[in-house]
C-alpha cells in the first residue's frame, strides 16, 4: 500500500503525523541506529492501529524477526531466524530495515483495530518509510536494500499466515468460588476511559483463542508448565489475598509513594521492555546488527510469553482479586474477609488471573537481554510511555527492572502474588530457550 492509494482522510493524515513521526524518531538518543528507530515506529503504529498489547507482541516479533533475518543476509553475523536468503553486493542495510519493517506492517495493520485506526496506522508507516526513503540515495545500494528487506518480511508473513492469531475461541465465565468472571474497573476508572460505556469494566474475556498461537520459539504453548494457583483454602492463598487487598486498593494506607508511581510506569506493557532494549542497546554502543538480534530476541521471546501465558490462564481460570476480595465470603478460607466495595488502583485486564503475562515477558525479556549483552548488570534510565507518560526510573540491571514490572501488578491490585512470582519462573524458561537456541553467533569461516 503506498501513500498515493491512501484515501483522502488518510492523506490529509500523512501531513498531520510527518512533523510528528520526525519528531518521534529525533526523540530517541543520539546513539539510535535505524534498528532501534524503526522498532520505535512500529510500536507506535500498532498502538495506533488498535493492536492490543497481546496482538502487538506477536506483530513487533514478526517485524523484528523479519529486521534481524534482512541485515543478517548483506551480512551473515548471526543465525537466521527463519529467511536465509541473500542479499546483492552492496546493499543498504538502512533501506533493508525499513523495507522488512514495513512490508510485515502494512499486511498486518489491517487484521485488527476499526477501520479508522488501520487508516492512521497506516498513513504513520507510510510517512515514516517515505521520510527514510528521501535520507538514501537512489541507486543499486538502495534498490537492493529494499528488495532484501521486503523478502525477508515477505517470508515472515508466509511463515505466519496461518498461525491462528485472527481465530477465536469459545469461552464461558463460570460464576462460581475462584472462577474469573468479568471484573468492574474502579469508579473512575484508572487509568481514565472516555467511553461512558466502556468505562465501568466488565467486559468480555479477551482473547480466549491465543493460547492456540502457534509459537515463534517454543515447541509448544504448553512446553513449559505451571503448578497452578494455590487452592482458595490455603495460606499461601489467604497470604496472596491479604497483600493486594492491603496494598493493591483503590484506598490503601499501606501502599507508597513510590510503589504507586512503579504501577503508573510498568502499566504500559510490552512497549516498556522494547524501550528497556533500545536503551540497552544504545548504552552499549551496538551496531545495527547487534541491536537488531537483541530487539528480535527480546521480541520473540516475548510474544510466546503471551501465547504460553493465555494457554495455562484459560485451563485454571483464577478470579482476579476484584472479585476474590468482595466475594471472600465464598471461598471457604477463615483467614480472608470480604469486602464488597473493595476497587483495584488500577483498571483490572479482562483475562483471569494466573499467571501474570505481564512477568512472564518481562522474565523472559530480562534473560534474552542478559545473555545477548553479557551481563545482567546493565545500568539504564527509561521514561515511561502512555498512558502514564514521562515517568523516569532508573535500574542497575535487567533482573531488577523484571522484578519490579512483577511488583507492579501487586500494587496496581490486579494480580495476586502467586500469579507474578510463578509468571516471572515461565518467562525465565522461555528466555533461556531463546537465548541458547536462537539467532546465535555464526563460526567464522
Amino acid at each position: 500500500m503506498h501513500v498515493d492509494s491512501l484515501s483522502a482522510r488518510a492523506a490529509a493524515l500523512v501531513r498531520l503525523f510527518a512533523a510528528g513521526a520526525i519528531a518521534a524518531l529525533c526523540a530517541l538518543p543520539a546513539g539510535a541506529n535505524e534498528v532501534m528507530k524503526w522498532n520505535d515506529t512500529a510500536v507506535k503504529a500498532t498502538g495506533t492501529g488498535g493492536q492490543n498489547a497481546i496482538q502487538q507482541s506477536r506483530t513487533i516479533a514478526m517485524v523484528q524477526g523479519a529486521v534481524h533475518d534482512a541485515l543478517n543476509a548483506i551480512k551473515p553475523r548471526y543465525a537466521a531466524y527463519y529467511f536465509e536468503g541473500s542479499a546483492a553486493a552492496g546493499a543498504s542495510p538502512d533501506a533493508a530495515i525499513a523495507a522488512a519493517t514495513r512490508t510485515v506492517l502494512v499486511a498486518v495493520i489491517p487484521s485488527f483495530g476499526s477501520p479508522a485506526q488501520r487508516t492512521d496506522a497506516l498513513a504513520f508507516v507510510e510517512e515514516a518509510y517515505r521520510t527514510s526513503m528521501a535520507g538514501l540515495a537512489e541507486g543499486s545500494a538502495k534498490a537492493n536494500g529494499l528488495a532484501v528487506g521486503q523478502a525477508a518480511g515477505e517470508a515472515m508473513l508466509a511463515l505466519r499466515k496461518d498461525d491462528g492469531a485472527t481465530r477465536g475461541a469459545p469461552y464461558t465465565p463460570v460464576n462460581a468460588p475462584g472462577r474469573w468472571r468479568p471484573t468492574p474497573n474502579p469508579d473512575p476508572p484508572n487509568p481514565p476511559i472516555k467511553d461512558p460505556k466502556v468505562a465501568p469494566g466488565l467486559a468480555a474475556s479477551a482473547l480466549p483463542g491465543w493460547g492456540n498461537v502457534t509459537p515463534f520459539t517454543l515447541l509448544s504453548a504448553s512446553q513449559y508448565w505451571l503448578p497452578g494457583p494455590p487452592a482458595l483454602t490455603s495460606a499461601q492463598y489467604a497470604r496472596d489475598f491479604n497483600e493486594v487487598k492491603a496494598v493493591g486498593g483503590q484506598v490503601s494506607t499501606v501502599r507508597t509513594a513510590e510503589q504507586a508511581e512503579i504501577a503508573r510506569f510498568w502499566f504500559e506493557g510490552p512497549p516498556s521492555w522494547y524501550r528497556v532494549a533500545r536503551a540497552a542497546s544504545e548504552a552499549r554502543g551496538l551496531d545495527a546488527w547487534d541491536s537488531a538480534r537483541v530487539l528480535a530476541g527480546v521480541s520473540l521471546a516475548m510474544a510466546d510469553g503471551y501465547i504460553a501465558g493465555f494457554k495455562i490462564r484459560y485451563v485454571y481460570d483464577l478470579w482476579r482479586p476484584v472479585t476474590a476480595i468482595r466475594e471472600a465470603a465464598e471461598d471457604g478460607n477463615d483467614a480472608t474477609v470480604a469486602d464488597p466495595t473493595w476497587n483495584s488502583l488500577q483498571n483490572t485486564p479482562p483475562v483471569s488471573d494466573y499467571p501474570s503475562t505481564q512477568s512472564i515477558f518481562s522474565g523472559a525479556a530480562a534473560v534474552v537481554l542478559a545473555s545477548f549483552l553479557g551481563s545482567d548488570q546493565v545500568a539504564f534510565t527509561i521514561s515511561s510511555g502512555p498512558p502514564f507518560a514521562n515517568i523516569k526510573r532508573s535500574f542497575t540491571s535487567l533482573s531488577q527492572a523484571a522484578r519490579e514490572s512483577a511488583d507492579s501488578r501487586v500494587y496496581a491490585g490486579i494480580h495476586f502474588r502467586s500469579a507474578c512470582e510463578d509468571g516471572l519462573v515461565l518467562g525465565r524458561k522461555i528466555g533461556q530457550r531463546v537465548a541458547i537456541s536462537y539467532l546465535q553467533p555464526l563460526r567464522p569461516t
